[in-house]
């Protein structure tokens, strides 16, 4: 049995817009391909296979050359390509799992693996009320976007569900306030060598 964790990979020179205000764009280039670097690492490192998910030629070569499984989403939402995964997956075990969790480690995602054994689903929030983890084995009917923690527990009401939480699970890079809690942290000082923050003159 093989357990999969699906990492949905924006475009690397068009990520972290929100971050424009104290990254160069070089910068968030470069945070990009190493948050999906590291989500991908912990995902080996838990024992599971990492499936890119991707609608950018620069991303899928990116995941090629570092022996990813890539699965190109064809510019879907992001709906439609956990789906997608879900469709890949078969009756394996997947964790769709996002590529925007600085303080992510394999612990976390392995612990949210080993949840899932003996059929239960897993459900992981975000610091702002999104979703960070959901795996469970089958199809599924996603609701991403704000507030989606809520809606998808809403939608596992009639199955065997585990929440899980973490440092690591909770606090995903969207804004400069998160970038600036991540770096603080003991696990998150590789920001401010990918991705120093910008003096003012």
């Amino acid at each position: 049995m093989t357990r999969i964790v699906a990492i949905p990979v924006k475009p690397f020179d068009v990520a972290k817009q929100r971050l424009s205000s104290f990254l160069a764009a070089g910068q968030r280039q470069a945070l990009s391909v190493e948050l999906a670097r590291r989500t991908a690492s912990a995902a080996i490192e838990a024992g599971a296979l990492p499936l890119i998910l991707s609608a950018d030629d620069a991303v899928s070569e990116w995941a090629a050359t570092q022996r990813y499984e890539v699965l190109f989403d064809e510019g879907s939402s992001l709906n439609e390509a956990a789906h997608a995964a879900t469709l890949f997956a078969r009756n394996d075990p997947w964790l769709f799992c996002h590529a925007d969790l600085p303080l992510l480690r394999s612990y976390d995602v392995a612990h949210a693996l080993d949840v899932m054994v003996g059929g239960s689903w897993v459900l992981a929030p975000s610091s702002d009320g999104g979703t960070s983890l959901i795996g469970g084995v089958g199809q599924f009917d996603f609701a991403f976007g704000p507030g989606s923690f809520h809606r998808h527990l809403a939608r596992l009401t009639e199955r065997r569900v585990s929440v899980v939480a973490s440092v690591g699970t909770l606090l995903d890079l969207d804004v400069p306030a998160d970038f600036r809690a991540a770096a603080d942290h003991p696990r998150g000082a590789w920001l401010n060598s990918v991705a120093p923050i910008r003096s003012d003159p």
